[in-house]
């Protein structure tokens, strides 16, 4: 019978893990036709002629926003199950939530601060 030493499943999966995603990305090239020309390398503007320059330069201020929002979606999250298990969790985790929250605010106010929210403006981070 073959017997795995203490630590041989760990390199076997760790060379799985490291030849699956080159698996993944080389059958396609193989795979897959070619066939590249004017309406292939042409932008996509969801069925709209496209009009002007592929590059086009966007402004910083619809990152920053959108940037601020997933972290403080992500954030909220995170409240969930803190939520959820309350009762069991006792007044240490209340503590911890409560610091969770202040941090939170404080971030929150410092990008309100520095314009992130403001569309008027571009942020200075």
């Amino acid at each position: 019978m073959f017997l795995l030493h203490k630590h041989d499943t760990l390199w076997v999966f760790l060379l799985i893990s490291i030849f699956v995603p080159y698996l993944a990305f080389s059958v396609p090239k193989f795979i897959a036709p070619v066939r590249k020309g004017p309406e292939k390398l042409a932008s996509y503007e969801s069925g709209i002629e496209p009009k002007g320059d592929i590059w086009i330069r966007f402004q910083i201020r619809y990152y920053m926003f959108a940037l601020v929002f997933v972290i403080f979606d992500v954030e909220t999250i995170f409240l969930y199950p803190w939520a959820i298990n309350f009762q069991e969790l006792g007044p240490f985790a209340f503590i911890e939530v409560i610091i969770f929250i202040l941090i939170s605010i404080v971030g929150l106010s410092h990008a309100w601060r520095k314009g992130a929210s403001e569309w008027s403006q571009s942020p200075n981070f």
